[in-house]
Parts: structure tokens; C-alpha cells; sequence
């Protein structure tokens, strides 16, 4: 078994910036949480919470869950990075994600097109800029560098950064679903970042992952909700799985969908989605089986979690990631570190 360590995920904003967001991120300092996680959505970016939030912890580890690729050229996500690296005294972790087709062709305006290539290049791209050995260039389809495509001037050089990053080696973190993206996580970054993670079902990505280096991190997202009702306990759980198995994504091609599809629950996760689309949305949620919900979370009666507890102890996940008020993530410190 494996010590675990605990993270704080604060996800993305809703229609404002969450009040607490430094408050948080100084109690799980103070309770010695290894690090602290921001994502994006189509609302705010990551980098600047977590620059606030830097400014305001000192020894918490700072990361990005997920930054994602088409919001930013990988030049213009490696400055970010070595800028955040610099400011916080080496506390920057680099979590990237490819998004889907839907935000990245309905907001950032591009095509979705060969993630697991464009992943690859893009984690290329980076580890060049903060080896800064030699001007950065890239024969990529998808950030050729320099460029001389369509309406060039021709003018392009190969650059390396004006500024000398702080590590060459600030760990970047993938988040992935698909195999042949964990599968390539395990070869070129640092971490995966799992979404849902089972560690009763440590099949489904076990040969994904047998490329990972030593030091390998795995920090998995893992709702917590300790209550004497197991079924109340579960219920924001599977209000998240009903949201995003039957409405993040298209009809088509939904990645949640075919993640549950993988672990075992297929027929269900057909159904989900197609009531989430008639508009039976509390049908989906109530369709999502407790099983499910249960082997990836930490819910229920805090001696039950306890013994849960053990269970990821002895998967390949490192840390568990929690989102949570002040009074849950006390409660986890104590029944973790």
C-alpha cells in the first residue's frame, strides 16, 4: 500500500468567481494538502485564480485541471507556466486537457481534429521552451514553428524564451479518457489525470499505464459526502455522472458515455443519455446505478470511507483530489494524512 496524499479541486466558476477560493486553498495549506487544482471551462481560465492563489499560500503545490490545448498556442501555455513557476518559487504543475468537440469547435473556433497527435505536440512544443537548450521549432501540423503557411510574411525565426525557466522539468499532467490517450499519458507527461477512476476496476487502464516512469503521478478526482444515508451520500455523485454522461457532449460522440460503457455499464450509460436528451433529466440522475457512483467517490459513514480509503491505498492513484468546504476537507486530512 501506498500513502496518499490530498489535493484540493476547486473546478471551474459558475456564473461568478467563488467567494472562497483563497480562504479554501489556505485551509488545505494549513492541513497540509499536497496541492491545489483550477480548471476551465468557457467561463474563467486557470491561470489567473491560480496566480491569486499563489500569492496568497507558500508551500501548496499549484496546478492546472485541466488548461486546455486550443485556448492558448503551446508557446503562449509554456510562458504562462514558467511565469507562474517563477512567481510561486517552483510550485507549478502544468495539467492539460484537449477538451471536446463541442467547446473546442463552438468556442475556441477550431477544428477537433487528431487529439492524441495534437496532445503530443503540444507537450513537445513545451518541453522545448522550458529546456530552452536550442530555439524552439516543430514540424507540426497543428503549431508549426516557425510558421510559413497561408498569408506568412516569411519572416518567422526559430525563438527561445527570453526568460530562463526556473525547471526544465515542471511536471506537466495529462487528463485523459480514451486508451490511446492514457496510453500515451504514461509515455510523455508526468501525471494522469483521471476523471473517474475506479480502483475496483484497476483493469480498464492497467496496460494504458504500464509506460509510466518511476515518480509517476496519479491524482484522481474523487467526490467526497460523508452521510449516515449512503443513498443521500451518493446523490451529488450521481447528479455529476447524470450531467456529464448524458449532456457533455453530443449524441454522437459523448467520451464520459463511452468511458462508463468501458467500465462495465453500457446499457445504463445509453439510457442515461438518452433521457438527459428528452429532457428527463432527474430519470437520468435517478438511472445511474449506485454501484457505479459508489466505486468512484468516497461517500457514506465516515467508518465505511475509512475503509474505502484503503481500497485506493492499494491502486496506482496517488492523491485524491476533493472539492469540498473547510468542515469536509478537515474531515479528510484527519481520515487521510
Amino acid at each position: 500500500m501506498s500513502k496518499l496524499t490530498l489535493g484540493l479541486q476547486l473546478g471551474y466558476w459558475g456564473a461568478q468567481p467563488p467567494p472562497n477560493l483563497v480562504s479554501l486553498a489556505q485551509e488545505a495549506e494549513r492541513l497540509d494538502f499536497d496541492s491545489v487544482w483550477v480548471a476551465e471551462s468557457w467561463g474563467n481560465d486557470c491561470f489567473t485564480p491560480l496566480a491569486w492563489i499563489g500569492s496568497q499560500t507558500s508551500r501548496i503545490r499549484l496546478g492546472t485541471a485541466v488548461a486546455q490545448l486550443s485556448a492558448r498556442t503551446p508557446t503562449a501555455c509554456a510562458m504562462a507556466a514558467m511565469a507562474l513557476d517563477h512567481l510561486s518559487g517552483g510550485r507549478m504543475m502544468l495539467g492539460l486537457g484537449v477538451s471536446g468537440p463541442q467547446v473546442v469547435e463552438g468556442w475556441y473556433g477550431q477544428p477537433y481534429s487528431k487529439p492524441v497527435t495534437r496532445t503530443r505536440d503540444y507537450v513537445d512544443i513545451i518541453r522545448q521552451v522550458l529546456a530552452r537548450e536550442q530555439p524552439v521549432t516543430s514540424d507540426s501540423e497543428f503549431y508549426p514553428l516557425p510558421y510559413h503557411g497561408p498569408g506568412s510574411w516569411g519572416m518567422g525565426k526559430p525563438l527561445k524564451p527570453i526568460v530562463h525557466p526556473l525547471r526544465a522539468d515542471l511536471p506537466i499532467f495529462i487528463g485523459a479518457e480514451g486508451p490511446r490517450n492514457v496510453a500515451q499519458t504514461a509515455e510523455i507527461a508526468d501525471g494522469w489525470l483521471p476523471l473517474y477512476y475506479s480502483p475496483y476496476r484497476q483493469e480498464v487502464y492497467a496496460d494504458q499505464l504500464l509506460a509510466a516512469k518511476p515518480g509517476f503521478e496519479i491524482p484522481a478526482l474523487v467526490l467526497c459526502n460523508i452521510n449516515d444515508n449512503l443513498e443521500e451520500a451518493l446523490y451529488p455523485v450521481k447528479a455529476m455522472l447524470g450531467f456529464y454522461i448524458g449532456g457533455m457532449g453530443s449524441k454522437a460522440r459523448n467520451f464520459h458515455k463511452e468511458l462508463m460503457a468501458r467500465m462495465g455499464f453500457a446499457d445504463e450509460a445509453e439510457q442515461i443519455q438518452e433521457l438527459f436528451f428528452a429532457g428527463k433529466r432527474d430519470e437520468a440522475i435517478a438511472l445511474v446505478p449506485s454501484r457505479f457512483a459508489d466505486e468512484i467517490s468516497l461517500c457514506g459513514p465516515r467508518d465505511r470511507i475509512r475503509e474505502k480509503i484503503r481500497d485506493w491505498e492499494s491502486s496506482p492513484v496517488t492523491s485524491l483530489l476533493i472539492n469540498g468546504d473547510s468542515a469536509l476537507l478537515r474531515e479528510m486530512a484527519e481520515l487521510v494524512l
